[in-house]
């Protein structure tokens, strides 16, 4: 086959250059792009709630600090529920707590804590959806409202959960017999009233009805009940609902009436009878 021609095959094609790389890089640039954007989202989300929570927290402790007199330095702890931002734009907070330590009420300081929720951000866009409020009376608080009720001692005053034990005089024609008397508290129309429920005489307990059968209609005299009216005290929305005795104080668990965001009525104090 020497002097035949061989057939020519046909070379190949030289291979075109690759794109798909460059689509990739493409690609990845874009999503590079998309990353960097949402960061820069979430970096001003994460900075907006930030600011928008710490003027919240600001503005309330100012209007506490404004609202009650209270000294300028005085620790209010604010509170509420996360995210912020959202709950601001929408124009209500799911919840707010406000705190503070010794806060003056009259003659006398307690700790008082609020739980507000669906609070509106303006005071012209209705009632806050439900409020309560705790009050906690140390134990020589408890003494100097307890000493303005007549025919109660100043002196003598211990706490003893679930009780209020206190010293007395049972007047008994020309004798003084000295009582001892556990008083369970409970809330009334909005006031703390102290109930007897066990007496000590001479180192022996009886009860109510065991005091009387022994001394009669003089018993009366320390065997009733003791109001103890805190309402000109606090704000006339504030309505005191319920009183236990824990270690070393008297809490009282009060609500609040939802108006009193708008109401100058309820905002300013109550009266007692």
């Amino acid at each position: 086959m020497s002097g035949q021609t061989q057939p020519t095959l046909p070379l190949p094609e030289a291979a075109s250059p690759a794109s798909s790389p460059r689509r990739r890089r493409g690609w990845i640039g874009w999503l590079i792009a998309i990353v960097i954007v949402v960061g820069l989202a979430i970096v001003a989300w994460f900075v907006a709630e930030h600011i928008t929570r710490d003027i919240l927290t600001r503005t309330v402790r100012e209007q506490v600090i404004t609202q009650l007199a209270l000294p300028e330095d005085q620790q209010v702890d604010v509170g509420f529920d996360e995210p912020v931002l959202p709950q601001v734009i929408g124009g209500r907070l799911d919840r707010l707590d406000v705190s503070s330590d010794a806060v003056p009420l009259g003659d006398v300081v307690a700790d008082v804590s609020v739980r507000a929720r669906d609070v509106p951000i303006r005071v012209d866009a209705g009632d806050i959806g439900s409020a309560e409020a705790t009050i906690t009376f140390g134990e020589d608080q408890l003494q100097t409202l307890l000493a303005q009720v007549e025919g109660v001692p100043e002196a003598g005053l211990t706490l003893v959960p679930p009780d209020v034990r206190v010293e007395a005089d049972l007047s008994l024609f020309a004798l003084t017999v000295p009582l001892g008397i556990d008083l369970t508290p409970s809330a009334v129309d909005g006031d703390i009233v102290l109930t007897p429920a066990v007496v000590r005489i001479g180192g022996a307990e009886l009860t109510t009805e065991g005091l009387r059968d022994r001394f009669g209609s003089a018993a009366d005299a320390v065997l009733r009940d003791y109001p103890i009216c805190i309402r000109d005290r606090l704000p006339a929305g504030l309505t005191v609902r319920e009183v236990r005795v824990e270690r070393a104080a008297l809490v009282a668990e009060v609500d609040v009436d939802g108006a009193i965001i708008r109401d100058p009525a309820l905002q300013a104090n109550g009266t007692c009878a």
